[in-house]
């Protein structure tokens, strides 16, 4: 939340460093800094252990420090933190979490007592989304299992790009995207997909990859002699698409926006009439990026008219289901993304709809050995060739990154916790939530739902205060709507009560999006939302 009268900048944010201060100044000379540290009184020795500079879990050293901080985490963020009886947030202005909260940098090793203080604190003033009373984005819930893949990642702390630096991990992958295709329907799983850190970069990769089919030469040649490129997604899109366009060359001008119906599908008629405006303007129609699943109203593009556009007029089809996507997990919903195989890539991010902790996103594509060849560079010194095992799962050299956080290990934790069934049993409880929600919400005075017939766990609505029912002809009650949920979302939070999101769409004033996602909610639940 921004500070009063733009304060922000001119907080003092070194309270606690008057004692020990570190300059920022490049010009400090060597002989400066060593006198820093020359008259730096040293602390007494208090019989309290100090953090030691060695890079390296020592039992004598750490066990004790580190059975410590778990305890802290798991009582405070993991128990405390998921317990409905417990705050979402204590909520502090930017200025005063300067103040409480020790943010300094000194030159002297803490003690142990002070880094636990630390973790505690950090626990405190933090925003508890394993909560089940935040549903303020597409992500939430902390899951057992994840939450132990995800332990046990960071104390290997991998990097996947070569098997011979991460053998289990590489392996891994490969069998987690190959399920994720067959789910998809792409035929017997074959094609291929990496592991990506967000959707928004997944969605990058996948206009890259349109771009090089259409014409390979652009890895070597770049933009020079190209035609005109254009994209079609819709106008309720993820603005990755517009923001990555615009990062890789085309530009967010060549991402023509395409309307949608009243329920936040994408209007096929205004999607040919763009493609021959396009082609009247002598530029080359080459891809439509589908959403299965808006950020907002939870629209799911009718993927098979797309489909059948697409190879009309010989375009890639990309569908971003990094939110819907988890949805094929269900036999009773997946007809939601019915044509989703018929694509040339996928963007499904588990972290979202199948609560895998952050971040865990994919792309998946049906052509195999693309990525490869559209990203490869096959740098001596990483991807050699004369190794002495299968050089097919050095699989680093698809990714435009070089080292890579593991997100795979998590999910497949997770997956092999609760199986195929026990994912698919997530997804329909969310579901069910979602529409006992809306259901009660509809007989309740004073609320009013954006879409009547939501097609996902995105559910819009407004609030209508006793003063503006009946106001609806004011030619001020727009205005005076539109400052409803700003001030209720305030309330929430600096109480801790819940978080929920709201915003504006287009003419319409602000309303309030709520996101199910999280398994661990229930009926009862839903009532508390609505009361």
């Amino acid at each position: 939340m921004p500070s009063n009268n733009g304060e922000l900048l001119d907080v003092e944010i070194c309270g606690n460093t008057s004692e020990d201060p570190i300059s920022s100044d490049a010009g400090v000379s060597s002989g400066e800094d060593e006198q820093i540290f020359k008259n730096e009184k040293p602390k007494k020795n208090s019989g309290k252990k100090t953090a030691s500079y060695e890079s390296i879990p020592e039992k004598e050293q750490h066990e004790k420090f580190l059975r410590e901080c778990l305890e802290i985490i798991l009582k405070d963020a993991v128990f405390q933190g998921t317990s409905r009886d417990a705050k979402v947030l204590e909520w502090h202005d930017p200025n005063e979490l300067f103040k409480i909260f020790d943010f300094s940098l000194k030159t002297a090793s803490a003690t142990h007592d002070d880094l636990k203080k630390l973790v505690k604190d950090t626990i405190q003033y933090s925003v508890k989304t394993g909560h089940p009373y935040f549903v303020n984005q597409l992500y939430c819930s902390l899951d057992p299992y994840g939450l132990v893949g995800q332990w046990l990642t960071d104390a290997l702390n991998p990097s996947v790009y070569t098997y011979e630096v991460s053998p289990v991990f590489s392996l891994m992958e490969e069998v987690v995207l190959r399920e994720m295709r067959v789910i998809v329907g792409f035929p017997d799983g074959k094609g291929d997909g990496i592991f990506c850190p967000g959707g928004s970069m997944s969605n990058g990769y996948a206009i890259s990859c349109a771009r090089y089919k259409y014409n390979p030469s652009i890895k070597e040649n770049g933009l020079h002699g190209l035609p005109r490129l254009v994209l079609y997604t819709s106008e309720d899109a993820h603005y990755s698409i517009k923001k990555l366009a615009s990062f890789i060359g085309l530009g967010s001008n060549n991402v023509y926006t395409i309307k949608t119906d009243e329920r936040g599908r994408m209007c096929m008629q205004h999607l040919r009439e763009q493609i021959e405006k396009t082609l009247s303007e002598d530029a080359i129609p080459f891809m439509v990026s589908a959403t299965a699943g808006t950020t907002v109203f939870g629209a799911f593009d009718p993927l098979d008219t797309i489909a059948d556009i697409c190879k009309e007029y010989k375009m890639w089809m990309h569908v971003d289901a990094a939110w819907g996507g988890g949805v094929l997990m269900s036999r009773k919903y997946r007809h939601l993304l019915q044509g989703i195989h018929r694509a040339d890539s996928v963007v499904w991010n588990p972290h979202k709809l199948l609560a895998v902790p952050q971040q865990c996103s994919t792309l998946l594509l049906r052509h195999e050995g693309l990525l490869s060849v559209a990203n490869s560079s096959n740098a001596a010194y990483l991807f050699q060739k004369d190794k002495f095992y299968d050089t097919q799962y050095d699989t680093g050299d698809k990714h435009v990154q070089c080292g890579r956080r593991v997100d795979v290990l998590k999910f497949w934790f997770m997956w092999k916790a609760k199986g195929t069934a026990g994912l698919e049993k997530h997804v329909d409880k969310v579901f069910d939530n979602a529409e006992f929600f809306v259901e009660n919400i509809k007989k309740r005075d004073g609320f009013r739902m954006v879409l009547e017939k939501p097609q996902f766990t995105n559910i819009c609505f407004w609030y209508v205060p006793p003063s503006l029912q009946g106001c609806e002809s004011d030619p001020d009650y727009q205005e005076r709507l539109h400052k409803i949920a700003p001030k209720i979302k305030e309330r929430m939070m600096k109480e801790g009560s819940m978080m929920v999101t709201y915003q504006a769409q287009r003419e319409l004033p602000n309303f309030f999006r709520i996101v199910f996602q999280s398994s661990a909610l229930n009926h009862t639940d839903m009532l508390y939302f609505i009361d």
